[in-house]
């Protein structure tokens, strides 16, 4: 049987000249701003204009582009060669906001003409703004095209044990070249308006048990930590603490700061400028003793092995795979559907 998987990222600018269409794409899905569309777009428009210019500042950076697309594409050729060991899979890459669309990529997958597809959104923690868009958007072109195939869903892996292992196997191997045990371990997540965790968007809950895990499987460490949310925009209210103010606060008690971005799983803005450049910049400047990140996952060996532990996975509920169930409230949760 052939298998197609799909990859699900929120993709990036290629260059310079794509930041503001990026930003557009980004601020004009309903996911994100949810909005009647004749409003939504104009304030798409209105937004991505006016954080364009900050945008290209820091990806100019990085060397004026995202490098998230040929960081997806690594993953998915390293899982494709896992799998292969399995049986006959291909594993293709659809981004959100950028391109490969998922409506050229759905194209590439009907002519490779599977018997089943599995949707992987590298999310490890389901948020209807993140993986949520990403398949309903697939779902929704399944439909435009009248494409019936078989599918399966993985809705979401914060607690899957390789995934757990691989973000304590990078943490234990910064904490080895660190001589102090006067520091703060901070778990730094996107953030998300409060208001989408209140209408039962599990992101946050998820987003705890992930850290509860790892810090379960780090008992030998005394560690001090902390769970905070980066990349605030807008007015309105969002889920803290906010990273920028922890690193201040630690900082300031003349603490070390070890970073851990445990909801991205791929290098791209928020970790190689926000995390590296930007949040070392106001650690240091409000007197920490030390700072330093722990690496994303990438192609983390263990992390790859969960991702094809996942595809591979019989078990289903209804058509969907997850590593937990959601309490009962967090009804944006797909899988409480079929419970």
């Amino acid at each position: 049987m052939k298998k197609a998987v799909v990859l699900f990222n929120l993709g990036g600018p290629d260059k310079l000249d794509s930041v503001e269409p990026f930003l557009f794409n980004l601020f004009s899905d309903p996911a994100i701003i949810s909005i009647p569309s004749i409003f939504r777009y104009p304030l798409a428009k209105f937004i991505s204009k006016r954080r364009a210019p900050v945008a290209k500042k820091i990806y100019s950076e990085i060397g004026n582009k995202s490098p998230i697309l040929e960081l997806t594409q690594n993953q998915a050729d390293t899982l494709q060669k896992n799998l292969s060991m399995k049986g006959d899979y291909k594993c293709f890459v659809v981004m959100r906001c950028w391109h490969p669309r998922a409506s050229d990529v759905i194209k590439k997958v009907k002519e490779y003409d599977p018997d089943e597809v599995i949707l992987l959104p590298l999310y490890p923690q389901y948020s209807a703004s993140t993986s949520g868009s990403s398949i309903k958007e697939w779902n929704d072109l399944y439909k435009k095209e009248n494409y019936k195939v078989k599918t399966k869903t993985i809705c979401c892996y914060p607690t899957e044990n390789n995934f757990i292992s691989a973000h304590t196997s990078l943490i234990k191997k910064t904490l080895e070249k660190i001589q102090s045990n006067n520091f703060k371990l901070i778990f730094s997540a996107h953030g998300l308006p409060e208001n989408k965790i209140k209408k039962g968007d599990p992101y946050q809950w998820q987003i705890e048990q992930t850290v509860k895990e790892i810090m379960s499987k780090l008992t030998n460490e005394n560690l001090d930590h902390i769970i905070s949310y980066q990349s605030r925009v807008g007015p309105l209210k969002w889920i803290g603490p906010s990273t920028d103010e922890v690193i201040i606060k630690y900082s300031k008690e003349k603490k070390g700061i070890v970073i851990v971005p445990v909801a991205f799983v791929s290098e791209h803005s928020e970790t190689l400028v926000e995390l590296d450049i930007e949040y070392k910049k106001l650690a240091e400047k409000n007197g920490c003793s030390f700072y330093k990140r722990v690496p994303a996952l990438g192609i983390e060996e263990n992390f790859i092995k969960g991702l094809s532990e996942l595809v591979l996975q019989q078990e289903t509920r209804g058509n969907f795979v997850s590593s937990l169930m959601c309490p009962d409230k967090y009804v944006k949760c797909p899988c409480l559907i079929m419970k």
